[in-house]
């Protein structure tokens, strides 16, 4: 039986990705491996962050309990919880459930990404405004398929141009669903429509972090 870290489990909307504005499931990890300026979960990483410790066929019967489909894994760094393709392998023998992994791009995907259909990878590319570019393993960029998704949080810019020349040079549009998102309050959204325009970028949706704009932007548990 693995046993995980979990500092929130809830059911909101989800806030961005395929399933944005549909209800999820979330399950929160405590815990990651990078430290990124803007992340909204910083607390979540501290080795003083309070959390439970669930069994994977704990977890389970709580998402069954809430009644809703979508799954989302997140952190922190959920692929870091020591057990975690356990409960991947668990979550995916029940073909009712849609498991979305939020993922930093500093975990290698090859032993993940072939777990079963209905587990999909939302992998987030650390642009240079993160501070954590220099820790994304590019061999994820070979292994993501068509419904999996590549975000890339913009805090500026040279963000954005840096974002283009990755999705160009690896062919992400045909490869994955691939997102540009707003650093919340470091960048304006019309800023990133601009460059989507001057720049003829085809194929890649802009997204917003909806629950920042429902509630308190560091309200936990949304």
């Amino acid at each position: 039986m693995g046993k995980f870290k979990v500092v929130e489990k809830f059911v909101s909307i989800n806030g961005e990705a395929k399933a944005a504005g549909e209800l999820a499931c979330f399950i929160r990890f405590a815990g990651c491996n990078l430290n990124c300026s803007y992340c909204d979960t910083k607390w979540a990483n501290e080795i003083c962050a309070p959390y439970e410790i669930m069994s994977e066929e704990e977890i389970y019967a709580y998402i069954k309990d809430t009644g809703v489909n979508n799954v989302t894994l997140t952190g922190g760094e959920p692929l870091l919880q020591e057990n975690i393709y356990r409960l991947l392998a668990l979550l995916s023998k029940d073909k009712t459930l849609r498991i979305e992994v939020e993922t930093n791009g500093a975990i290698n995907l090859s032993k993940y990404i072939d777990i079963g259909d209905n587990i999909t990878f939302t992998l987030d590319y650390k642009l240079p405004g993160s501070g954590m570019e220099q820790y994304m393993i590019m061999d994820n960029y070979s292994l993501i398929r068509k419904n999996d998704t590549v975000k890339f949080v913009v805090s500026d810019e040279n963000d954005l141009y840096v974002a283009k020349n990755v999705i160009e040079e690896y062919n992400l549009i045909e490869r994955a669903t691939v997102y540009l998102s707003s650093s919340f309050r470091q960048i304006e959204p019309k800023d990133i429509v601009e460059f989507m325009i001057d720049n003829n970028l085809n194929g890649i949706k802009l997204q917003l972090q909806m629950h920042k704009y429902i509630w308190e932007p560091d309200r936990k548990g949304v």
